[in-house]
């Protein structure tokens, strides 16, 4: 690939230009008030895709928000790369804790990006990341670099579960035809300690409403009396653990990989200093299932989360009252061979078990996905492999994230491909977070280091 860096040098201002001015527009998928806005998104990325040398570019409309699709075939011998990302963002909140507004991106340099990084919802999860696909694009095709075919896929619901992108890939197989499909949403160990993601967690995700009286009750005439929603909750919610921070889900664990002592070993050679990771979230101590290390917790065991709980009077001041609904919002990262369909059953029966008399318990489920593992001896993995090597001067550390991207088990299942996960981000950027950010130094070795995967990816698949 000649030349890269001195098209990325001479094309740097409007590089980050560009991105900024799409981290303007609040394209939030679970908030129907933004609706206008991500389809005004997807109109943007199909204008970028145009102007980065597709020649088709498609909104394809779907039951939710649209895909946004893209190609550039240059010759049906020659192997074909599939792009996925998407162009939705996490809502902002809490606003009150962002040090400048989500949605008016700024560059800001810090200890850790001394060249800058770009704060706002979506630098990096997954605006930033997905448009470095797009400028890789720009540079090989305006310089005639181009080494095989190119599709892109870049949709609007991933936030909320991509239940309509599942459909559109079942019902477009033959359109989205490759040989290796490319994503950039996950990250990286360090700056210089580039990586490669090969797993993901899968997901569940649920609400649960519990009911108590049919309103809400004065504190002092009925407290000690009837069952108040919001304690039932809580305890509830509280026996889902054990002393040892294990899931109390009878079933949950059947189907859990348990890797082996070697694995774990080599899993442990990845740089982790914990006394740096304590000090960077502000906590004395970590917190865990018994057993296994902080970076085996967060990417090879299987959690319960509470997103969000909420009842009753949260106003300023105070209203002494017993409220007749509670409510929260619960996660489950899981591993592979998991099945989130199955899990989601086994919550559901399970907390609908631990009501007491005197409440009612409903369980809606709202989306979820398979985890997902790619093996290491696969032609796409070594072509990111060299890609990193040849950009960052040392070999990638293979490594599986705790992260989710539901969508990526079906996209193998339907499309028959390996998905190599090539991504940027530090655990740091803060996504679904006040502040999240992207590093200039990140979004700019993206660009250089993704036209390289086509090279190599091309060389070895002759």
């Amino acid at each position: 690939m000649n030349n890269i860096q001195s098209y990325i040098k001479e094309n740097k201002t409007r590089f980050l230009n560009e991105l900024i001015e799409l981290l303007k527009i609040p394209s939030i998928s679970a908030d129907s008030a933004y609706r206008d806005d991500v389809l005004k998104t997807a109109e943007a990325i199909k204008v970028s895709l145009e102007k980065a040398g597709c020649d088709i570019v498609e909104i394809c409309k779907t039951d939710g928000y649209p895909v946004v699709y893209g190609e550039k075939i240059i010759d049906k011998n020659l192997p074909t790369v599939l792009v996925y990302g998407h162009y939705d963002v996490q809502p902002p909140d809490p606003l009150d804790l962002w040090n400048s507004p989500p949605f008016e991106p700024v560059i800001k340099k810090t200890a850790l990006h001394p060249e800058g990084a770009i704060y706002a919802r979506g630098a990096c999860d997954d605006k930033g990341q997905m448009y470095m696909h797009v400028k890789a694009m720009e540079f090989m095709t305006s310089t005639n670099q181009l080494p095989c075919n190119v599709k892109f896929m870049i949709e609007g619901e991933e936030e909320v579960g991509s239940a309509n992108l599942a459909t559109f890939v079942k019902n477009n197989q033959d359109k989205l035809k490759n040989d290796v499909i490319l994503i950039s949403d996950t990250g990286m160990i360090a700056q210089d300690i580039p990586s490669i993601t090969t797993g993901l967690r899968g997901l569940s995700y649920v609400e649960v409403e519990v009911t108590g009286p049919n309103r809400d009750l004065h504190s002092g005439l009925y407290g000690g009396a009837v069952a108040n929603p919001i304690n039932v909750l809580t305890k509830m919610i509280a026996s889902l653990h054990d002393e040892n921070n294990h899931i109390t889900i009878p079933g949950f664990y059947d189907k859990v990989e348990e890797l082996s002592k070697e694995e774990r070993a080599e899993m442990a050679k990845a740089p982790f200093n914990l006394d740096h990771y304590k000090k960077a979230l502000d906590i004395n101590d970590v917190y865990g299932e018994t057993g296994y290390t902080t970076n085996e917790r967060n990417a090879i065991r299987p959690t319960l989360d509470v997103n969000g709980i909420w009842g009753g009077y949260i106003g300023e001041g105070a209203k002494t009252v017993i409220a007749s609904k509670a409510y929260a919002k619960i996660s489950m990262r899981l591993v592979p061979h998991q099945d989130w369909e199955e899990i989601t059953q086994l919550f559901k029966t399970h907390f609908e078990s631990l009501a007491p008399k005197g409440v009612t318990v409903k369980v809606t489920p709202h989306h979820g996905g398979q985890g997902y593992v790619t093996p290491i001896n696969s032609i796409g993995y070594q072509a990111a492999s060299k890609a990193y090597q040849e950009t960052f001067g040392k070999r990638p550390i293979p490594q599986r994230s705790g992260g989710s991207i539901p969508i990526v088990s079906l996209f193998e299942q339907e499309l028959k491909s390996k998905i190599i996960l090539m991504g940027f981000g530090l655990d740091s950027d803060a996504i679904h977070s006040p502040n999240e950010h992207f590093g200039v130094f990140n979004y700019l070795k993206g660009i250089e280091t993704i036209p390289l995967f086509y090279k190599y990816f091309t060389e070895l698949s002759n």
